[in-house]
């Protein structure tokens, strides 16, 4: 595979825009059609890619090495034929009219290794579908998360090094930062980026993991406009450093929410670092993407085998509610994101078991199920790794859907 990027024109003080070429070799990939040739303009840290000047440079960044599991199923489709989307008219204080039980809304799943995002209502169809355009640049996309008017959805692909922000109208890409499989901690490089959002000021927050910081991004030039923490500092020492935090979530009054890996640390801090709390997550092995609940408590998903879901009270560290089965059908396997519904219920990912579950809070029941248990695909109702959701509180599926003739 070979690739160049070329300038497409002027620099900013530390942002590019930049046409990216590929040309792919016409091997199959395990069992995708990968494109012969494709074009997009993207914008990137002026960092992520050199320019073709005929100089030699060196290299800010280090070359991932890309395997058979990071490809996974390579470029796939469901192959159902897509309605026309709706337009955003809710938004997470107003959604869009309920589906009601169990599920009260479609979901929009990040289905990792079918390197793809897949949007299914509560009654299972998909409605929504973006496929990987190129696996250079698009693949193994880890979190998926709605911008507060619904029209545009942030990425963010651990192993490929890079975040997206994609059109959900268009289905098309518009922002890119990062350098495909390169790492690095540079200015427009990450390392193991996770659950990248936007702010409703504009701004962007990511998680870098492996290099312990937490990033505020300007989108407009992708500059960065704040760090915390230091890479190769990796402790627990908010706002200062950090161990490998692997969410950085907000709360509407700018408050930001932080999980961080070793000892389940979960941490409140306010917009200038104050630190309102910071606690260790009660019964969980490996925290994942914890989350505000209703009440003020927060539910985290304990990545494991088996793996659970955890809701504590932060202020006093105790246990509200747990989910976790030792084995069988109902046992968990690696979950990573658990949300509550606006029924109460908690929405899950469970990324190893190839399925997304609801699960009932009082009974602990499975009460709705997207994928086939242990079974890996990527026609209707198979899924390869999900590895995260988010609900679609914007488009209103129903009534669009009950006007098909």
């Amino acid at each position: 595979m070979k690739w160049r990027c070329r300038r497409a024109g002027s620099a900013t003080a530390r942002g590019f825009g930049f046409i990216m070429l590929f040309r792919f070799s016409a091997a199959p990939m395990r069992g995708a059609a990968l494109l012969a040739a494709t074009c997009l303009s993207v914008a990137v840290g002026a960092s992520a890619a050199e320019p073709s000047d005929g100089h030699a440079h060196k290299p800010k960044g280090h070359r991932v090495t890309v395997t058979e599991e990071m490809i996974g199923a390579g470029i796939v489709s469901s192959g159902v034929k897509l309605p026309p989307p709706p337009p955003a008219t809710g938004t997470r204080d107003n959604p869009v009219p309920s589906w009601n039980n169990p599920l009260p809304l479609p979901i929009v799943i990040a289905d990792r290794r079918n390197n793809r995002l897949l949007e299914v209502t509560p009654d299972k169809q998909i409605v929504w579908e973006f496929d990987s355009p190129n696996l250079t640049f698009y693949r193994g996309n880890d979190d998926v998360n709605f911008t507060q008017d619904g029209r545009t959805m942030v990425v963010n692909e651990e192993d490929n090094y890079d975040l997206h922000m994609l059109d959900y109208a268009s289905r098309q890409l518009k922002w890119t930062y990062g350098m495909p499989n390169m790492r690095g901690r540079g200015e427009g490089y990450l390392n193991f980026p996770d659950d990248a959002r936007l702010l409703p000021d504009g701004r962007l927050i990511v998680a870098d993991i492996r290099n312990c910081r937490l990033l505020t991004i300007d989108p407009k030039t992708s500059q960065t406009l704040r760090q915390w923490g230091k890479p190769g500092v990796c402790k627990h020492n908010p706002p200062e450093t950090f161990a490998y935090p692997n969410d950085f979530n907000y709360y509407p009054n700018g408050d930001y929410l932080i999980t961080e890996i070793p000892d389940a640390w979960i941490t409140r801090l306010s917009p200038d670092g104050h630190v309102v709390w910071s606690v260790r997550a009660p019964h969980v092995h490996y925290p994942s993407d914890a989350r505000p609940a209703a009440d003020g408590n927060i539910i985290v998903a304990d990545f494991t085998k088996p793996g659970g879901v955890v809701i504590f009270n932060p202020q006093t560290g105790k246990v509200v509610w747990e989910y976790r089965v030792p084995e069988g059908e109902k046992a968990l396997d690696h979950p990573s994101l658990a949300v509550e519904l606006p029924n109460g219920n908690v929405l899950l990912n469970d990324d190893h078991r190839e399925r997304v579950l609801v699960i009932d809070r009082q009974t602990k029941a499975f009460i709705w199920q997207y994928g086939q248990t242990d079974t890996r695909g990527h026609t209707p109702g198979l899924l390869w790794y999900p590895d995260s959701v988010d609900i679609d509180f914007y488009h209103d599926w129903k009534a669009a859907l009950a006007r098909k003739p």
